[in-house]
């Protein structure tokens, strides 16, 4: 499949390398990858574990500097940025949902979802009220108020996609939302993400080893050894 040009791409990397140290021993994890998320698809990054899926989102986003090669998301060239500039431009443009949620314990289902516009500046008050909104869009808005031990496991999880998606990023990373989940959860985990988080001038890759969702995808990018071996709309036969 083509690549896009930047203008076209939420993500635009080219020639992306990444060496880790281990000792005496320089290890390449990913080998000069080329590739290209567009806006408005919801895209699978699948591999076997150290195949370089968690790296390569790491260096898409802001958080693992490339070895070598150039990251472009939405047009800008994030490792131009300096340190500053680029927490600032993670947190207006970026959004994260974790495996394992992240929520902090202390404070209610509101505050947490409301975490990323009380770093960007708004008042408390604010936030909350604009976070209970999209509680409520998420079917939990009667669970604003309560602390993350007093949710069950699919309640955390939708926390999470708020506080994710409450800054209305324009790319949204989902590291494995349906590894802990059944099937029935998982598909419904899904459905809601598509909803809420793919739009044509939005962008959500989620990193995932499970098949049973492999058809819900718009794309699929496939990671063997650091490199890329197929791009295209459903999973090679052969895996």
């Amino acid at each position: 499949m083509p690549a896009g040009s930047p203008q076209q791409s939420a993500i635009c990397a080219r020639g992306i390398v990444r060496d880790f140290q281990t000792g005496q021993t320089t290890l390449r994890v990913l080998h000069g990858i080329d590739t290209d998320i567009r806006p408005g698809e919801m895209t699978y990054l699948v591999g076997e574990s150290g195949s370089g899926k968690t790296t390569l989102i790491s260096i898409m986003c802001g958080i693992l500097w490339p070895t070598q090669g150039e990251v472009k998301v939405f047009g800008t060239d994030i490792y131009k940025l300096s340190d500053t500039e680029l927490v600032q431009f993670r947190l207006d443009n970026i959004g994260f949902i974790f495996q394992q949620y992240n929520l902090i314990p202390s404070i209610d289902a509101a505050a947490n979802a409301a975490v990323p516009l009380i770093a960007r500046g708004m008042d408390v008050a604010s936030a909350r009220e604009q976070a209970k909104v999209l509680l409520d869009k998420l079917n939990i808005g009667d669970q604003a108020d309560k602390l993350p031990r007093q949710l069950s496991g699919g309640q955390q999880q939708r926390v999470a996609i708020a506080r994710a998606l409450v800054h209305e990023p324009r790319l949204v990373v989902c590291d494995e939302p349906t590894a802990a989940l059944d099937a029935r959860s998982g598909r419904r985990v899904m459905d809601l993400l598509r909803e809420v988080a793919v739009a044509p001038d939005r962008a959500c890759i989620i990193v995932t080893h499970d098949n049973r969702i492999f058809d819900l995808a718009d794309r699929i990018l496939v990671l063997e050894d650091g490199r890329v071996t197929h791009d295209g709309t459903d999973m090679p036969e052969d895996h």
